[in-house]
């Protein structure tokens, strides 16, 4: 598949196109400069033809942070198939830009000049400044208004394969037709969406950059550098693992301008999560906001895996520092700890197998005979307790769901099934089936009852 690279200045109206042609709001836009940090991708459509289409940070290096978000950028340009630059045409063209594109034309690749922000007729006169650039394919957009777009688009698509060449392709690598249109079927199963989450600067991007071999995203000392969620994906041991760097968590009362729009992509990214990688600063105590995050957790049902970063300069010892994330965050006792380092790459090898490991427990199912034995040998060993006096008792388990593992208890009084018994039952499952790092739901219902219609017991 082709890579589409826009590139530019800082607010050209990059991210604005980049919406447009997703046709989604995925990339955050404000008229903040340097809102995007890190290379966002995203599989788009253009007139039937398929193309990998990248948004890239503003080329900027007026500090230290943007110097590096500018080699990001320059990186995914070179490796490009086609490159879209990016001006504001509200403004008279730059030297540097210039510099820019000309220095992106001898990379030898299809390359269009696209001058953003002419609105009407009236402004196309302002256009007619940037053929200074010596380009031969100029396009006057405005993306707010969506005018000029479709001729852009048009010309990009120009240079995708058609949906028969990709197949010729397919081909060539001697991969049998019907296995090529079932792929979608089987990578459903074969996908797994892995969210990183922490407040800031605890080494979330420094860890996606260490698990994944590359510089995917823009590391920086800079509390805050990632705004917009990147995920890459890779395949390992047949799997393919989606990970998805989010935007660090602040207290509330310092969350300072583009940042409360991560917190909402944060969210969303999370709503679609399999597993979360809470990754916590060992080399600092931990704090009421990372007991905070980690409910996020809790919240939408997600495996668990604790990462303790920054483990080479660990403030205490392995048993004390474990001992206070088991106090701490009680409600994640199912989730597995690794220790590692991910600016020295300390054991950041194993944790694609203890992701899988994880994942395979999030969605393991359990027998419905081999549940009941063990619900009913709890059930000997602990006998259910008496609501005022009236019997209560389970009848038969099942598991309903996965992705959260849920089970069903059909019981004579769901009611009065106590949180502490709940958790007993919870337990018992876990010494006889495993489930490490994936939560467990207990639902209590009666007989003939739908699923909502019955009272959850977690």
């Amino acid at each position: 598949m082709k890579t589409v690279v826009l590139i530019g200045l800082p607010n050209v109206g990059k991210s604005s196109l980049f919406n447009r042609i997703a046709k989604e709001r995925l990339a955050i836009t404000s008229d903040v400069g340097g809102t995007t940090r890190d290379v966002r991708y995203k599989d788009v459509e253009i007139e039937g033809r398929c193309c990998r289409l990248a948004d890239t940070g503003g080329l900027d290096d007026s500090t230290d942070l943007f110097e590096n978000v500018k080699k990001q950028s320059l990186k995914a340009a070179k490796e490009a198939d086609i490159l879209l630059f990016v001006t504001d045409g509200k403004v008279l063209p730059q030297d540097i830009e210039k510099k820019l594109f000309f220095e992106l034309q001898k990379l030898k690749k299809p390359i269009a000049l696209i001058i953003n922000k002419i609105d009407n007729e009236k402004e196309e006169d302002r256009a007619w400044e940037f053929y200074q650039f010596g380009a031969q394919n100029i396009f006057a957009i405005s993306v707010s208004h969506n005018r000029g777009v479709l001729k852009l688009l048009s010309w990009v698509a120009s240079f995708l394969p058609s949906p028969k060449e990709e197949l010729v392709l397919q081909d060539d690598d001697d991969l049998p037709l019907e296995e090529f249109l079932n792929q979608d079927d089987k990578s459903a199963d074969d996908l797994i969406n892995v969210a990183i989450i922490g407040r800031v600067n605890v080494g979330k991007s420094s860890l996606l950059n260490a698990v994944l071999g590359v510089d995917r995203a823009v590391v920086s000392e800079v509390a805050g550098t990632t705004i917009d969620p990147v995920d890459d994906m890779m395949i390992y041991k047949d799997k393919k693992l989606n990970f998805v760097d989010t935007a660090g968590i602040r207290k509330r009362g310092k969350i300072e301008g583009i940042e409360k729009y991560a917190l909402n992509r944060t969210s969303s990214m999370l709503e679609r999560s399999d597993i979360a990688l809470l990754v916590l600063d060992a080399s600092e105590p931990f704090t009421e906001l990372d007991e905070r995050i980690a409910s996020l957790i809790d919240k939408y049902e997600l495996g668990c895996i604790i990462v303790l970063n920054k483990w080479d300069k660990a403030r205490e010892s392995f048993e004390k520092i474990t001992q206070d994330v088991r106090y701490k965050f009680k409600f994640l006792s199912y989730a597995p700890i690794i220790t590692l380092s991910a600016l020295s790459k300390q054991r950041v090898h194993k944790i694609n197998d203890l992701i899988i490991k994880v994942y395979e427990n999030y969605t393991m199912r359990v027998p419905t005979s081999r549940l009941n034995e063990a619900v009913k040998e709890a059930s000997r060993k602990h006998q259910l307790p008496s609501d005022k006096g009236r019997h209560v008792k389970i009848y038969f388990a099942t598991q309903f769901d996965t992705k959260p593992p849920r089970f069903a208890l059909v019981m004579n009084r769901p009611k009065s099934l106590h949180f502490s018994y709940k958790r007993f039952l919870v337990n018992r499952i876990r010494d006889e089936f495993g489930f490490e790092g994936a939560p467990i739901i207990l639902i209590a219902r009666t007989r003939g009852e739908k699923d909502n219609e019955s009272a959850e017991v977690r």
